[in-house]
C-alpha cells in the first residue's frame, strides 16, 4: 500500500464556513478516477490546523466513506493526547493508516518526540507514517531519530518535506527496506524516488492526478527519460502551486476547475490578484482549465 501517489486533499468550505461535504466527495472522486494510490485528508493541505476536533473526525468519516482507495488520515497534533485520540478514531472509522506531523510550536526534545510518536503508535494496530516538515513546525527529525522510531512495529514510513537531500538519503540508507519514504514536495519527487523513495504525498494530485501517477509510474519503472520529460512539463505548475502558502493556490485551482470552492479559513486569506493571474495563466497553458 505504501507507494505511489497519495493525494493530500484540500478541505472545501461552504459560505457559512462549515465543511462542504459534497465538495470533499467530488474532490475525492476526481483524484480516485485519476489513478491515485490513496488519499490524505486532514493534512496541512487540508487546513488541519484550523479544523476543530469534531470537524477533524467528521472529515475522516467522509473520506473513508467516499474513497475506494486507501485513506491515510492526518491525525497529528502538538498535543500528544489529542494525536492519540485522533489516531484511535481514524482506526475505528476505517482508515487504513494514519500520518502524524511532528509537534509544532512547542518544539519537543528528542525524548519527547520519541514518546509522542510511540504513544500514538502503540494505541492502534494500523500503520503510522511520520511527517517531517521543518518549514511549518520549526523542528527537524534527524535521520538517527527516524531510524529509532522505525523500530516501532507499526511505524512504517515517513513523509519527508525537509528538502534536505543528504538527510533523505541517510534515512533511506539507514532504515530497513520495508520502511517507506515519501516525497513531501511534488517538485522533489523525481529526485527522492531516484534515491530510493517510494512515491509522493502530493498537493498537485488534487488537480493533475493522472500526470502525477504517470510521473511516479515512470520512476518505478526506472524510465528516467520519460520521468524527466514529465517533471519538466509539470515544473511550472509545481512552482505556481507554491507561489503563496499552501493550500491557497491549489484551492483556487480547484475552484477554477469547477471542483470546489477556494474559500479558506483565517488566518489564511485569498491570494493576491497578481499571483492569481500567474496561476491562471499556468493552468491555461497546461490545458487544465
Amino acid at each position: 500500500m505504501f507507494e505511489g501517489v497519495f493525494a493530500a486533499i484540500v478541505t472545501p468550505f461552504n459560505p457559512d464556513g462549515e465543511i462542504d461535504v459534497e465538495g470533499v466527495k467530488r474532490n475525492i472522486e476526481f483524484v480516485v478516477e485519476g489513478g491515485v494510490t490513496g488519499i490524505v485528508p486532514c493534512g496541512s493541505t487540508g487546513e488541519s490546523a484550523t479544523l476543530s476536533h469534531d470537524e477533524h473526525k467528521k472529515l475522516i468519516d467522509v473520506a473513508v466513506d467516499a474513497s475506494s482507495v486507501p485513506v491515510l488520515a492526518g491525525t497529528g497534533s502538538n498535543n500528544t493526547w489529542e494525536a492519540v485520540d485522533l489516531t484511535k478514531y481514524a482506526e475505528d472509522a476505517g482508515a487504513q493508516a494514519a500520518m502524524l506531523i511532528t509537534p509544532y510550536y512547542n518544539k519537543p526534545n528528542r525524548a519527547g518526540l520519541i514518546k509522542h510518536f510511540t504513544e500514538a503508535a502503540k494505541g492502534v494496530d494500523i500503520p503510522i507514517i511520520l511527517y517531517n516538515v521543518p518549514s511549518r513546525t520549526g523542528l527537524n527529525m534527524a535521520p538517527d531519530l527516524v531510524v529509532e522510531l522505525s523500530k516501532v512495529d507499526n511505524i512504517v514510513g515517513i513523509k519527508e518535506a525537509s528538502s534536505n537531500q543528504s538527510q533523505i538519503s541517510s534515512i533511506i540508507d539507514l532504515t530497513d527496506d520495508d520502511f517507506t519514504l515519501f516525497s513531501g514536495n511534488d517538485d522533489e519527487t523525481i529526485t527522492i524516488m531516484s534515491l530510493g523513495g517510494k512515491g509522493v504525498i502530493s498537493v498537485a494530485a488534487n488537480i493533475i492526478p493522472r500526470e502525477m501517477r504517470s510521473l511516479v509510474d515512470a520512476l518505478k519503472d526506472s524510465d528516467l527519460n520519460s520521468a524527466r520529460a514529465i517533471h519538466y512539463k509539470l515544473l511550472p505548475l509545481f512552482k505556481a502551486l507554491f507561489i503563496e502558502t499552501n493550500p491557497i493556490p491549489v484551492k483556487k485551482a480547484t475552484e477554477l476547475m469547477g471542483l470546489s470552492s477556494s474559500r479558506l479559513r483565517l488566518p489564511l486569506a485569498p491570494m493576491s490578484d497578481e499571483n492569481e493571474k500567474t496561476l491562471s495563466n499556468v493552468l491555461r497553458l497546461m490545458n487544465i482549465v
